[in-house]
């Protein structure tokens, strides 16, 4: 069984093929990366600078997105502006950034969702590849599952427990259609062999607030989002969803060792500006975004928020994307998993 409620097909084989762990590395990404290398002329940057987030504010990737704005604008000397454009999992948003022009003025932070976005949608208004150059790795954070305190569970495996003969009696909120969270909680309900019903929202800060209010039950979030209602104790928090324990919060289990063994999602974050956008830029924004992860007191604040540090060159990035891409291309390919 799957969640229900939801448009997405071939669940329990699409889970099945990624806890295999299928991946691969698409040439064009590669050949992307040395694009363009020409250094701009005259001094950069001159004006503010947009940083296009595809979620609604409150979720982890905007949250996530001010603290980096408010470090580069420290360390740029110009003002880094947030623009939340939400909508269809992220994809508002990487396709204005796609359409922008390649000036070093327009970025955008996208999230492990945009690696799975063209496996899941049979057309996109952008192409993921080609449009948009890697610039820098930030950040790999845990999910967190949360559920209502009226609902009597205390572990991962009491809620399997509890929903197996309940079938689609529980709802589970998520930032959207096709979104990480969405996706964590498939898997979760294809390996426990649960139904729950999916409740989309525009944005995850909705989803937050109904749950906080009962009218939804449960949720896989961001550690960045979710982290303090966890801490407060105004959600029951039962795991991470990452292989290990987050140590931001050490004393919770993963939901590896609590109930369904080989359980593992975990969400990333990266900066790309539009294709195009001159290497001397590219290698600029670089250097700034690794200045900025060296810092202590930003490092600190990441770690506080559950999120552990990234970094490394633009072509580590374009790497990582690449194999992020093959790897949910091959699971859509065994599967026939789509968005409707």
């Amino acid at each position: 069984m799957a969640c229900s409620g939801v448009s997405l097909r071939g669940a329990r084989r699409a889970c099945a093929v990624l806890v295999a762990g299928l991946c691969g590395f698409p040439a064009a990404f590669a050949a992307q990366g040395s694009a363009g290398e020409a250094a701009p002329g005259g001094a950069y940057p001159v004006r503010p600078i947009r940083l296009i987030v595809g979620q609604a504010p409150g979720g982890g990737l905007d949250i996530l997105s001010r603290a980096l704005a408010q470090r580069l604008t420290e360390v740029l000397g110009q003002s880094v502006v947030v623009d939340n454009r939400s909508g269809a999992a992220g994809t508002i948003g990487s396709t204005l950034a796609a359409k922008s022009a390649p000036d070093g003025y327009t970025a955008l932070i996208v999230s492990v969702t945009y690696s799975i976005n063209p496996s899941l949608y049979s057309r996109l208004p952008f192409d993921p590849v080609r449009d948009l150059r890697p610039v820098a790795l930030i950040a790999s954070t845990p999910f967190i599952l949360l559920v209502s305190p009226a609902v009597p569970v205390k572990s991962v495996k009491d809620l399997i427990d509890y929903a197996r003969p309940r079938p689609r009696q529980l709802n589970y909120g998520s930032g959207g259609l096709g979104n990480s969270g969405h996706l964590a909680a498939e898997l979760f309900c294809s390996m426990a062999g649960v139904e729950f019903v999916h409740v989309p929202y525009k944005g995850t800060g909705l989803a937050m607030n109904d749950l906080l209010a009962g009218q939804i039950q449960m949720i896989f979030n961001s550690m960045i989002q979710g982290l303090p209602y966890a801490r407060s104790r105004r959600l029951t928090a039962l795991a991470v969803t990452t292989a290990a324990r987050s140590a931001a919060l050490p004393e919770l289990p993963t939901i590896a060792e609590s109930g369904l063994p080989a359980y593992d999602f975990s969400s990333w974050y990266g900066l790309m500006v539009p294709a195009g956008t001159p290497g001397g830029i590219v290698r600029r924004l670089n250097a700034d975004i690794t200045q900025a992860l060296n810092d202590p007191d930003f490092r600190a604040r990441l770690a506080k928020d559950g999120s552990e540090p990234a970094g490394g060159s633009p072509e580590r990035f374009a790497a990582h994307l690449a194999s992020e891409m093959a790897k949910w291309a091959k699971v859509a390919k065994a599967t026939g998993m789509k968005i409707e």
